[in-house]
């Protein structure tokens, strides 16, 4: 919407800041007709947008645009205490903000909210005007909030890649050790399970077999060359059962220790 120039937002009559009461719900029995642009001040509650359910509580932004399916309910106990507003745009826009976040840094947008709903209630000279151009400055803050948390998830994206390379490298480094999920996900400072999980998106095998194939491509490369005996590559590598170690050798090469050597 950085492209729609102020006068082509169309204002629509529709526009509030309510204090919800305790029965309060919003079931529509029909698509959105225009945009809305919803913002939660306090309170609880759920919406399903789309078939798509979201918790809301203080922070929680949406822009409908038409056609969206959207029913809400609340917390009687606590209440929603929300902003909205109607309008509807004169050109279809090239970029619009994702509909539904939950807002970082709210002191600019939560008095840009004000700032409209009390000019145009005051019916103020030129309010329409102002009222235009502070719609605009809530998008752009909206925008502004869709680029941010797509760096911040940039961000962690590469973290967590760099992470678990590393700890993929430190398996291959030291293939003698006695890893484990647990050590391995400690040494990430990340949690056993999603550490797993995310293992094997990224290096494309589970956690347990990287550490068995590194130690055996490790024993594939003493037993070749260093003239060492299958008993002390097995002693080496931890293993404190011989035949464990020539069956899981034979497992993963296809051949015994033994031939190698």
């Amino acid at each position: 919407m950085l492209d729609i120039n102020p006068d082509d937002f169309i204002l629509m009559p529709v526009f509030a800041t309510i204090n919800c009461e305790p029965n309060w719900q919003w079931k529509r029995q029909a698509p959105i007709p225009n945009y809305d642009l919803l913002y939660v001040w306090k309170g609880e509650g759920k919406l399903l947008l789309n078939g798509k359910e979201y918790l809301i509580n203080r922070g929680s932004c949406f822009l409908f645009q038409p056609g969206d399916w959207v029913t809400a309910t609340h917390n009687p106990q606590n209440p929603l205490v929300l902003t909205y507003i109607h309008f509807n745009l004169g050109n279809r826009p090239k970029l619009i903000p994702t509909p539904y976040r939950i807002l970082q840094n709210a002191i600019i947008f939560e008095s840009l909210l004000t700032r409209y709903i009390r000019l145009l209630l005051m019916e103020r000279f030129a309010a329409e005007v102002e009222a235009r151009l502070i719609l605009k400055q809530l998008i752009i803050q909206l925008l502004r909030e869709d680029q941010q948390k797509e760096r911040r998830e940039d961000t962690e994206s590469n973290t967590l890649l760099t992470a678990i390379r590393e700890a993929a490298n430190y398996v291959r480094e030291h293939p003698s050790e006695a890893h484990t999920i647990d050590s391995l996900a400690s040494r990430a400072s990340f949690s056993p399970r999603y550490f797993s999980r995310k293992f094997k998106e990224i290096i494309g095998q589970s956690v347990r077999s990287y550490i068995i194939v590194a130690r055996i491509k490790r024993a594939e490369h003493l037993l070749y060359y260093t003239g060492m005996t299958v008993t002390e590559v097995s002693e080496a590598l931890g293993y404190r059962n011989l035949h464990f170690f020539s069956r899981q050798f034979k497992q993963y090469t296809g051949k015994s220790p033994s031939s190698i050597r």
